[in-house]
């Protein structure tokens, strides 16, 4: 997935108001709350591809944020403000999402910062011989509806972790990238677990109609590196101070090293614009990529990034 070409790319979930989780991207745009204590959250969902899932499909009983300092709250906790509740779970198969944004709902919060979203799921029936209502079907096996286990998802939500800013006054457009291919794990008896870490927020400068992405995979074998920010800005006739896109990326230790992988959702490119990316982490010496283009529905791949310890 990470080479230095352009590759047709599934769109993740997408959820646009104010959103990685494992990513955020961040930015602000269009007009909102009139309010200057309030800004108002825009949520969508988009996907990425996956080699080994023909559907992911999920049925979200409802959608919450929670502000910073509220993370141990209960889903009916009154301090954590509902985006959406669906009369009737909403069911999206999310590899149908391929640069595709589906809207999830819009809310008007207080302004201020917040650290999770929060997708309630219906639960699995346990009944013999009841379908699962949030399953994967395998490329290799397109007949069997194989459980996805969310273990808490009915009772404390699906938790988006990233923390994030709620402007004031304006419209806030946040995306939930699910990728399938970190977000669902194999338990080795043939199930399935969901981890929610493979589920970034990406927080965009507005809601995108028509984009492409910048994705990467940030990795050290020296140092743990925790957490980290990926920021992009426009190059050429526009030269952007703050980032038209941003968002933080957590690490996993894996393969003997620790790694993550994120993507970007950006307008494609035009004949004067171009993208940098920028990755900062404390401890390390700030990355920045050379100027790439986007295109529409593609994806361009930066390759591994290895992080550079501080002398």
């Amino acid at each position: 997935m990470f080479r230095k070409a352009l590759s047709v790319l599934k769109v993740s979930t997408v959820l646009t108001a104010a959103a990685v989780a494992l990513f955020q991207l961040a930015g602000c745009g269009g007009s909102g709350s009139n309010n200057a204590s309030t800004g108002t959250l825009k949520l969508a969902i988009t996907d990425k591809a996956s080699d080994d899932y023909e559907k992911v499909v999920i049925s979200i009983r409802e959608i919450r944020v929670v502000p910073s300092g509220r993370e141990n709250a209960s889903d009916t906790d009154p301090a954590l403000p509902l985006v959406v509740k669906y009369d009737t779970p909403k069911v999206i198969d999310v590899m149908q999402l391929q640069f595709v944004q589906q809207a999830l709902g819009e809310v008007v919060l207080p302004a201020g910062d917040y650290s999770q979203i929060r997708l309630i799921l219906e639960a699995n029936p346990n009944g013999q011989g009841q379908l699962p209502v949030n399953y994967l079907v395998l490329k290799s096996d397109l007949n069997t509806r194989i459980p996805l286990t969310t273990p808490s998802a009915q009772q404390s939500g699906l938790k988006i972790i990233s923390p994030y800013e709620i402007k004031p006054g304006i419209i806030n457009a946040m995306m939930i990238d699910f990728d399938p291919n970190t977000a669902i794990v194999a338990r080795g008896n043939g199930g399935y677990n969901f981890k929610p870490t493979g589920i970034r927020l990406v927080r965009m400068s507005d809601m995108l109609t028509k984009f492409g992405s910048i994705s990467g995979t940030v990795y050290s074998t020296f140092k743990d590196w925790s957490s980290a920010t990926v920021s992009v800005k426009r190059r050429g006739s526009v030269n952007d101070a703050d980032p038209i896109a941003l968002g933080r990326i957590f690490s996993n230790y894996t393969s003997s090293a620790w790694q993550s992988s994120f993507a970007v959702f950006v307008p494609p490119s035009s004949q004067t614009i171009s993208y940098k990316t920028f990755i900062s982490a404390t401890g390390f010496r700030l990355y920045s990529s050379s100027s790439v283009s986007v295109m529409e529905n593609l994806t361009t791949d930066l390759g591994t990034i290895p992080l550079v310890i501080n002398p």
